[in-house]
């Protein structure tokens, strides 16, 4: 069964924090966790300047090494505290363009508008 870090919401509703686990991918978002590798707070208390984000770096480590896959918003948050490098493979690769630009919109509609008259 493939594995994935992903995170699960915890917390009152307007207090939420975040649990990072190791979770079967078919699992529900706050299913039991095979392990519970860190916590992070969004929210900053009085005189705080920055956000916390407590976390076991070896565990991680382990776990992508076994082949666990993170989800994006862990990769974010693993670029962040310097455990994964920026050009890692965890990162998806940018969607390309599907929708036309303005310019072939414009140019449809001269072409259009051009053999109409």
């Amino acid at each position: 069964m493939p594995i994935r870090i992903r995170m699960s919401m915890h917390g009152p509703t307007n207090r939420r924090i975040f649990h990072i686990n190791v979770l079967e991918q078919t699992r529900k978002r706050d299913a039991k966790p095979t392990e519970l590798l860190g916590i992070y707070d969004p929210h900053l208390d009085v005189g705080q300047t920055t956000k916390t984000i407590q976390w076991s770096v070896d565990r991680i480590r382990y776990w992508l090494s076994v082949g666990a896959k993170p989800s994006t918003s862990v990769v974010k948050l693993l670029e962040l505290g310097g455990i994964l490098k920026p050009g890692n493979p965890y990162r998806p690769a940018p969607k390309k363009r599907t929708s036309p630009t303005l310019e072939a919109v414009a140019d449809a509609k001269a072409s259009k508008a051009a053999t109409s008259s």
